[in-house]
């Protein structure tokens, strides 16, 4: 069976074809999600990524033909949709809004051991978006007939059919009760009830592409489109299907999510950006994240390699890039970044190890924070990172399996198409590891250890 996926990342837009019987891409369009700065605050471009996903399925169907079309986005965000499109932009979830504003919102917003959302930078928990939009533009609001998470947005778009879903809503809005799965008392606070859409599962049908876009794709026969899902949910479902509990997958992309199956909801800490994320058959999972791929960027600017002797000098001298590279989110939110034994300052080859040793400890905090256990899963850009999967092993002491191909998270939405079978393999392997740290990278991890707790 070949599906059709629509994945909207923060950082890139892809249309793939997968194989859902063999587990694997077969094609993929990309490009970039701009972010634009007109209008009352900045906004995606949705009309210029639904112009891609058009374009895209038009020469992916050309080229393989699909059955079905599945969709998956990142999280933090909806769409609110009037009588004849949106009422208002879709809200960059990076936006910070003005200290009355967030004040306010405080003031509503349920406690963390109802929703195990904490609280976020900006708009990043959905519920903060929604106040403010709410709160500033209460005419537009007013015009809101129908409020959808942003999966659904998508599937809106090819159906005209409008819903909710759980792994969107249970990722951090505030929205969402994961105990006992039902909305949260913001709902009411915010007087929305009447507004959401009616929440359905990933895997259940939304509707079928309409004749209109049909025709500009060149489809010929129907094509049902599912609900679709988070993404790193949609990364977390192939291992859901096949391994047993307990063990951790770690999603990575411009966010590092790590979900840790079987791991403690109870002890998780708001303060250090952990909660429970829904799965994709509406379990809770403790969860925890940083910003880890954005991170990355920031310190090597796309330059640098592995080298023996980088790894030499940077383990040796114990050079260490201490947390946070990007403030406010992860295990130490309140951290300074700072540059630890470099004062001749570093090679790119030297900041690139350093910020893959970097990487694999704010991982293993994580696995902490969230009582995880068992082999762990690395999957998406992290996953060919060679060092930082040798060096989250040594860290662990556990098994660190990375998937192989671009990123699970499309496999994982055309999951969604199949009934969701377990006969789907996941594409993994152990990695060649040609740089191999030296015995004092457990030195480095407990000075690194000590660091952190100096502050």
């Amino acid at each position: 069976m070949k599906v059709a996926v629509l994945d909207v990342g923060k950082t890139n837009v892809k249309a793939v074809v997968v194989d859902v019987t063999g587990g694997r891409e077969l094609a993929a369009r990309t490009k970039p999600n701009r972010v634009l700065t007109d209008g009352p605050y900045p906004h995606f471009d949705v009309d210029g990524i639904f112009a891609f996903f058009l374009e895209s399925l038009k020469q992916l169907n050309a080229e393989f033909g699909f059955e079905a079309v599945s969709i998956t986005a990142h999280g933090a965000s909806g769409a609110l949709l009037g009588e004849d499109g949106l009422a208002l932009p879709v809200l960059d979830y990076e936006f910070r809004y003005p200290a009355e504003i967030d004040k306010a919102y405080e003031a509503i917003r349920p406690s963390f051991r109802e929703t195990f959302s904490p609280r976020l930078p900006g708009g990043l928990n959905l519920g903060a978006q929604l106040h403010y939009q709410k709160a500033t533009f209460p005419d537009a609001f007013r015009r809101v007939r129908t409020i959808v998470t942003y999966p659904q947005y998508w599937g809106w778009r090819l159906t005209g059919v409008a819903a909710t879903e759980v792994t969107s809503l249970g990722c951090h809005t505030d929205l969402w009760l994961p105990r006992v799965g039902m909305f949260s008392s913001l709902v009411d606070g915010l007087g929305i009830a009447g507004k959401l859409a009616p929440v359905k599962k990933p895997s259940d049908l939304l509707g079928y592409v309409t004749d209109e876009i049909a025709g500009r794709i060149g489809l010929t026969h129907a094509v049902p489109v599912y609900c679709g899902i988070h993404d790193s949910n949609a990364s977390l479902l192939p291992h859901l299907l096949q391994r047993e509990a307990p063990f951790a997958v770690v999603s990575t992309g411009t966010w590092v999510v790590l979900f840790a199956v079987g791991g403690d909801l109870d002890h998780l800490d708001p303060e250090r950006d952990t909660l429970a994320n829904i799965d994709a058959l509406g379990r809770a999972v403790p969860s925890a994240r940083f910003m880890g791929g954005r991170e990355f960027e920031i310190l090597t600017g796309g330059q640098g390699t592995v080298t023996p002797e980088a790894v030499a000098r940077v383990v040796g001298e114990g050079i260490c890039l201490m947390p946070s590279v990007v403030p406010g989110c992860g295990p130490y939110p309140h951290a300074e970044h700072r540059i630890v034994n470099a004062p001749e300052g570093l090679n790119p080859d030297e900041t690139y190890v350093a910020a893959s040793l970097y990487a694999a400890l704010m991982t293993r905090a994580c696995l902490g924070l969230t009582g995880a256990a068992g082999p762990i899963v690395v999957e998406g850009p992290f996953a060919r990172n060679e060092l930082y999967i040798e060096a989250l092993a040594e860290a662990t002491g556990r098994p660190v399996i990375a998937v192989a191909g671009s990123t699970g998270t499309s496999v994982g939405a055309a999951l969604l198409a199949s009934d969701l079978s377990v006969a789907t393999a996941v594409q993994a392997g152990a990695q060649a590891v040609t740089f191999q740290l030296p015995e004092s990278y457990q030195q480095y991890c407990r000075a690194w250890d000590q660091l952190v707790q100096a502050g």
